[in-house]
């Protein structure tokens, strides 16, 4: 299954690579990428905040974190029913623009004070031994291909993580979200995720 894995983790990367290499050099219009946005709202909500269970926000991820995706939605490498219809109408262009506007908004902050401050320390203890940061950055507002963590919906977050840790889940960052999700025991899976959405 890892072997696997890794195969398809390179075939996404190389789909990806190709994909991103064909757009073109002209900067990205956040005007027209809020217009193309309006496909995103129903599930990703206002602004780019989710209000919907196991969708996740996409206000202030890093620009190439949500062209990658899209990318690999696009490609096939990482799959969603309600994703596939909307990838099938966007260009090149619409991917830049996405990227811009979602990169350009306010991130989500924790809607409600954190109800739980000792299961948010052992997820910044799991945070530290995982070494989330190395790749997330310190504030786990991620950069570049990485994606913010930081004020996520918590539930996403366990959802991800279990993707991830099945192998459901494929695309950018596969191999080593992988290696860092399989060994995680459920009690870490939920304190990290509430420790990132309270942050």
């Amino acid at each position: 299954m890892r072997h696997q894995i890794g195969i398809n983790a390179l075939l996404g990367l190389a789909l990806g690579l190709s994909a991103l290499a064909s757009l073109s050099a002209r900067a990205a219009d956040i005007a027209a990428g809020k217009e193309k946005a309006e496909l995103c709202v129903g599930c990703h909500g206002e602004a780019g905040i989710s209000q919907t269970e196991n969708i996740p926000s996409l206000a202030g991820e890093p620009d190439q974190f949500v062209q990658w995706q899209l990318v690999f939605f696009r490609a096939g490498s990482r799959r969603n029913e309600q994703m596939q219809p909307i990838v099938e109408q966007i260009n090149n262009d619409d991917i830049r623009n996405l990227g811009a506007y979602f990169a350009s908004l306010t991130p989500p902050r924790a809607s409600a004070p954190d109800d739980n401050p000792d299961l948010s320390k052992k997820g910044a203890q799991a945070a530290v031994g995982r070494r989330c940061a190395s790749c997330h950055t310190d504030s786990f507002a991620g950069t570049k291909a990485v994606a913010r963590l930081a004020g996520q919906r918590e539930e996403y977050l366990i959802k991800a993580l279990h993707d991830y840790k099945s192998g459901v889940r494929s695309g950018g960052g596969m191999a080593a979200m992988a290696e860092v999700a399989y060994p995680l025991s459920e009690e870490e899976i939920t304190a990290l995720a509430h420790y990132l959405a309270h942050l």
